[in-house]
């Protein structure tokens, strides 16, 4: 298990400048990483984006959303509708 070692924010930007090129990347694909995680959870307990979830599935329950394969059918059907209506006038 690695050791965990509490630095301050200078003491760190100093060991990230003398890290060469590659180090850096691999630095950035691993705080990538962390955020995405770290976003993730707090995106997952946030009570607004948990209500908008539940809005969601409740009108998808009763009926009053679409799946994209019904939105892709339903488009399709308005633009034939449209392509003769313009044909016919």
């Amino acid at each position: 298990m690695p050791a965990i070692v509490k630095l301050s924010v200078e003491a760190l930007a100093e060991a990230i400048t003398s890290l060469d090129l590659e180090e850096k990347r691999q630095l950035q694909e691993i705080l990538e990483q962390q955020i995405f995680e770290d976003e993730e959870a707090d995106y997952e307990d946030d009570p607004e984006t948990l209500a908008e979830i539940q809005a969601v599935r409740d009108e998808y329950a009763v009926g009053e959303s679409l799946t994209y394969d019904e939105y892709l059918a339903e488009r399709k059907s308005r633009s034939q509708i449209l392509i003769a209506h313009r044909s016919e006038s």
